[in-house]
């Protein structure tokens, strides 16, 4: 009897065990992955070491694309920060938001055929957003950084976040980089870099939540101006910058704008760069502005690296608290890189000392910079890691633009898609499987000048291999094969007609599909001619 005892009591304590045992390993197989999405303002496709840059090293970002899927045909939704920042968390078009713009928007001028469109100065709250949408599935949800869609309250926590620090919601480092940083929310000592501050509260996020699913929004405001390198970088840089054998390159080239009648040709550009009237470093005869040809600027080169040395602390965090393989990790930028000065007051002029605070990287090859429809204006880098699928170290290069994070990530959480949400996104997971995914037309909508360049409002659709750039004052297009012709060098509209036409056609059908804004004309305009310009 004792002996039967004994067994009946061991059995007793196994099913006790697994009594309780098995509701933790069900939680355990049904709890969804975290998701840190790691996102870099105005950091050009070529800033990366694995995306080709040979000055700045971010040796953090190139292990996570051996790591993950790197996707060399990734867009954001705008070549300005407010309108991709919308679409990343609504997986809607800024055209259909009409947020099309920075906010609260560059004003208009006098010399400007058309009035910029108005839109709206916050995110709308009937929006359901990325943060919203998770949150309501138990994640615990922090937006670190940059919110700039809106003030309160309009700000991150009227909008599904948990947790905002700092308390400050336009789209710049208030006091700079460096201590102190004047933030609300944001405690700082002397000597300490913003970045790596920022860095600080999202690793203590991830420890204080690491027994819930999370969602962290690093949004830093690096790489935006000013720009301002943490010290020991800076002189690394500068060290190293007197080991670099001179370009061929020089330094800086025109760009005109590309819907005057005839827009100036290449040579016509070439010759007047070495015409007196065109030096210094402002808004230029013909509407021309110069665009930086090499990344030597030690300023930035410094901020990239502690850009990526905060991604590196990320990951080196999520792998002591144990939960890398349960972490979805986006790495992207909401822009292109700043390669042409910011001239939303026309009339600035750059010094020659001034060049590294004004111009932070260049593009190449592609053509143009942060605030252009170009190539160089809205190709980003991306790289996803979706631990336990997928290929480490692939390479995706079907282009996908920010509305598709949405889907995506709610696919990847195994969560339902929300009703009347992410109209204009489409899901990306296959192709994070290795799987087929063809991702369809892509549109852009800039009912606005820019900051950034002359050139005039616009719009573009890239469908395949092909692009086209439409622009409003004069309705010049301009056509690209981007397979052959990633610089968007030769303009094949006047040689391919049917194409041209075919992509106008469904440029103007989906503009019409999301009720775009369109500009109206400016009855105060009055030419550079008249004004004396």
């Amino acid at each position: 009897m004792p002996e039967a005892k004994r067994t009946y009591r061991t059995l007793q304590l196994v099913l006790t065990a697994l009594v309780w045992l098995f509701p933790i390993a069900i939680h355990a197989a049904e709890r969804p992955p975290n998701i840190v999405f790691f996102l870099v303002d105005d950091l050009g496709w070529r800033d990366v070491g694995c995306f080709g840059s040979e000055f700045y090293e971010t040796p953090n970002i190139d292990r996570l694309a051996q790591k993950g899927v790197k996707f060399t045909q990734a867009y954001a939704a705008c070549h300005v920060c407010s309108p991709t920042r919308a679409s990343i968390m609504t997986g809607k078009y800024p055209a259909r938001l009409h947020l099309t713009d920075w906010l609260a928007g560059r004003k208009d001028f006098s010399f400007q055929k058309l009035k910029n469109a108005e839109i709206h100065q916050h995110l709308p709250l009937e929006e359901v957003t990325l943060a919203e949408a998770l949150k309501k599935h138990g994640y615990r949800t922090a937006h670190i950084g940059k919110w700039h869609l809106g003030e309160d309250p309009f700000g991150p926590l009227q909008q599904g976040f948990d947790l905002q620090v700092p308390h400050w919601n336009k789209g710049w480092p208030k006091a700079g980089y460096h201590a102190p940083f004047r933030f609300d929310g944001l405690d700082d000592q002397p000597g300490q870099y913003l970045t790596d501050r920022l860095t600080d509260v999202a690793e203590n996020f991830i420890e204080t939540n690491r027994d819930q699913p999370f969602f962290l929004y690093l949004s830093h405001f690096a790489v935006h101006d000013p720009i301002q390198g943490r010290a020991d970088l800076v002189t690394k840089y500068k060290t190293k910058l007197k080991k670099v054998p001179p370009s061929a390159r020089p330094p800086f080239i025109l760009e005109g704008n590309p819907d005057e009648d005839p827009p100036l040709s290449v040579e016509e550009l070439a010759a007047r760069l070495k015409n007196p009237a065109w030096s210094g470093f402002k808004v230029l005869p013909d509407r021309t502005v110069k665009i930086k040809q090499q990344q030597n600027n030690v300023q930035f080169a410094a901020m990239v690296e502690a850009m990526d040395e905060s991604l590196g602390r990320i990951v080196n965090k999520l792998e002591t608290m144990g939960l890398s393989d349960e972490t979805i990790i986006v790495f992207f930028s909401d822009n292109g890189g700043m390669s042409a000065a910011n001239f939303g007051r026309p009339d600035r002029t750059v010094s020659a000392d001034q060049l590294d605070r004004a111009f932070s990287t260049s593009n190449l090859p592609l053509r143009g910079a942060k605030g252009w429809l170009f190539e160089g204006g809205i190709r980003v880098p991306m790289i996803v890691k979706w631990p336990g699928h997928g290929k480490a170290g692939s390479v995706c290069a079907e282009p996908v633009i920010s509305t598709d994070f949405y889907p995506t990530l709610l696919e990847l959480a195994g969560l339902p898609a929300e009703v009347n949400q992410a109209v204009d996104g489409r899901s990306f997971a296959a192709a994070l499987n290795g799987g087929l995914f063809q991702r369809g037309p892509i549109y852009w909508h800039f009912p606005h000048y820019s900051n950034h360049g002359m050139q005039s409002p616009g719009g573009a659709i890239r469908d395949g291999d092909y692009k086209l750039l439409e622009y409003f004052e004069n309705n010049t297009v301009q056509l690209f094969n981007l397979r052959e012709d990633i610089g968007e060098q030769h303009d094949l509209s006047a040689t391919q007609p049917e194409k041209t036409n075919e992509l106008r056609t469904k440029l103007h059908a989906w503009r019409s599909r999301v009720a775009a804004r369109m500009m109206p004309a400016n009855l105060g305009y009055i030419s550079e001619e008249k004004s004396g310009n």
